[in-house]
């Protein structure tokens, strides 16, 4: 149980920008994350092991990629009681993102906008922080790698980022998420298409292949997608999983969609929203996934989790695991434990 309640220091929190309050929390925690001031937000982590995709997760609840994009935290986060983390995005040169204000709050639907654009340090810095983390992985906490594209590059060249990044993480990560859902890279969706995404997946596997056999071990592949596709499309992108062997999905990003927040306060601005309006068009994606995927296809299911009762909304519509993000900002810590207790009997 942490030290000191999330209650206490939300209101500080939120009384700052939201990326302000974002980069104050990620530097502190980067700074005392192995030492005994952990104390102050640690979480007694819930035993529930389940097997997916040949890993072995200590529980189902996961961290989504896009709180530590340069996988600065690993430890600290890994002290609120996660199974697993996912930390990126991260692309094969350092960029700065889009121009600032970037990140919005909308309390009154428990919910964020953002259009950060995956800005990160880079590849290299990205893998030297992945390299120096140790507490979280020697407990037994499954590590994910999220890979995206640059926003300079062409997305007729799009692949040659992804492989550049597949085979930069590759030794490193427990398994490894190909991110073509945000919807803050110009074009970046464009590859859920199908001939793009038939493209994008078959040069993937092949270079999947060639790194097991040169690193001698296998890591398990996922593709994360967003939540604003039709059934249609969900079909095609499940074939294409399944054509190209992929080891599983993520459902979902961030969505485009406003209709829930309309007339609020920055509900009108730019970029990806997530939380509590993201649940219901996550889970519909998940449920059609699992119709056309079938019974044993990994599934992660993300979008919409604020407490354990959404998280077992998650399993119910076909998910194997669970990942928060904007529940984290809205709730704290005490959401992890309360999520994976939810999920003990799932």
């Amino acid at each position: 149980m942490a030290l000191i309640p999330y209650a206490l220091t939300r209101p500080f929190l939120f009384g700052l920008d939201p990326e302000a309050a974002h980069d104050l929390t990620m530097n502190s925690m980067a700074r005392l994350q192995n030492t005994p001031a952990q104390c102050l937000w640690a979480q007694t982590r819930v035993a529930d092991p389940v097997t997916v995709a040949g890993l072995k997760f200590p529980n189902k609840v996961g961290l989504a990629a896009g709180l530590d994009k340069n996988g600065r935290c690993i430890d600290g986060l890994g002290a609120m009681g996660f199974g697993f983390i996912e930390v990126g995005t991260v692309t094969p040169k350092a960029q700065p993102g889009n121009p600032k204000p970037r990140m919005f709050r909308l309390p009154q639907s428990n919910a964020l906008i953002n259009r950060l654009g995956f800005n990160n340090e880079g590849l290299d810095a990205f893998l030297a922080n992945v390299r120096s983390a140790r507490s979280f992985r020697a407990a037994g906490g499954v590590l994910g790698l999220n890979i995206g594209k640059n926003a300079a590059t062409p997305i007729e060249n799009a692949v040659d980022d992804y492989l550049i990044g597949l085979s930069g993480v590759y030794p490193h990560a427990d398994y490894v998420t190909v991110n073509i859902s945000s919807p803050n890279t110009k074009n970046l969706r464009a590859l859920q298409s199908d001939d793009a995404l038939d493209a994008l997946l078959g040069a993937i596997n092949e270079r999947k292949q060639r790194l097991a056999t040169e690193h001698g071990k296998q890591v398990p592949v996922f593709l994360k997608i967003a939540p604003d596709l039709d059934d249609d499309q969900v079909r095609v992108i499940a074939a294409t999983l399944k054509k190209h062997a992929m080891d599983g999905v993520i459902a979902t990003n961030t969505t485009i969609a406003r209709d829930a927040v309309k007339g609020q306060m920055h509900a009108e601005e730019t970029g990806g929203l997530s939380g509590s309006p993201v649940l219901a068009a996550s889970n519909r994606v998940i449920r059609a996934l699992r119709g056309e995927l079938g019974a044993g296809f990994p599934i992660i299911g993300a979008g919409g989790v604020l407490s354990g009762a959404d998280a077992r909304s998650k399993i119910e519509a076909g998910a194997d695991l669970v990942q928060i993000y904007s529940g984290l900002i809205y709730r704290g810590s005490e959401l992890v434990p309360e999520a994976a207790r939810a999920l003990i009997k799932r």
